[in-house]
């Protein structure tokens, strides 16, 4: 008893245990960002290469509308910075307020893949129409389902912050979406260049 007391005024002594760690799951999604960013840069590779060696780049036939991709483009982008506000009002406890903003990342982010599935169902040539078209179809397809999955997280977040008054892991799975989202946007200024600018 006489030790219990004693060990209780004992002075804490701050150390790497008392310091603050990174939460571990937004730790874990960006060590698997490095891995989708590696998938990407050999998309971005492969892209380059076989338009060195094309003779007409883009071929005939492949006329995109740059206005439309332009502006659904801006609204991905922006959702950027609303899935950021949402995590910013995550933290500080105000979780009515992150729930709206994340239900506006959400919109903007179904707006833009409803308008790539428009896009690719009136685009003037296929998968089969040429390599371009493969690797547009490829490059596209393939960001679209990052943002499907990006949706999928999202509704995932909503459904939580209904279903509960809130727990410390919260903020932690709200910042690691967020890296997930912002990684989604930051591809997607790459693909649009390679895709709409280059061509």
């Amino acid at each position: 008893m006489t030790q219990a007391i004693a060990l209780d005024h004992v002075p804490k002594v701050p150390g790497p245990a008392g310091k603050k760690r990174p939460p571990v799951l937004a730790v874990g999604v960006i060590i698997w960002l490095g891995s989708e960013f590696m998938f990407f840069s050999a998309l971005f590779g492969t892209f380059f290469t076989i338009r060195a060696h094309a003779l007409h780049w883009p071929p005939p036939g492949t006329d995109l509308d740059y206005v439309q991709a332009s502006i659904f483009s801006v609204v991905l982008l922006s959702s950027s910075a609303t899935m950021q506000r949402a995590v910013y009002l995550m933290e500080r406890g105000r979780r009515a307020e992150a729930k709206i903003w994340l239900i506006a990342t959400f919109f903007m982010g179904l707006a833009f893949a409803g308008n790539q599935l428009y896009e690719w169902i009136t685009l003037p040539f296929s998968p089969s129409s040429s390599v371009y078209g493969s690797l547009f179809f490829i490059m596209s397809g393939l960001h679209g389902l990052h943002v499907l999955l990006g949706l999928v997280a999202m509704l995932g977040l909503l459904g939580r912050i209904a279903g509960s008054d809130g727990d410390p892991g919260e903020v932690s799975v709200f910042q690691g979406v967020s890296y997930y989202w912002h990684f989604v946007d930051f591809m997607w200024i790459g693909l649009f260049s390679c895709l709409f600018l280059l061509s």
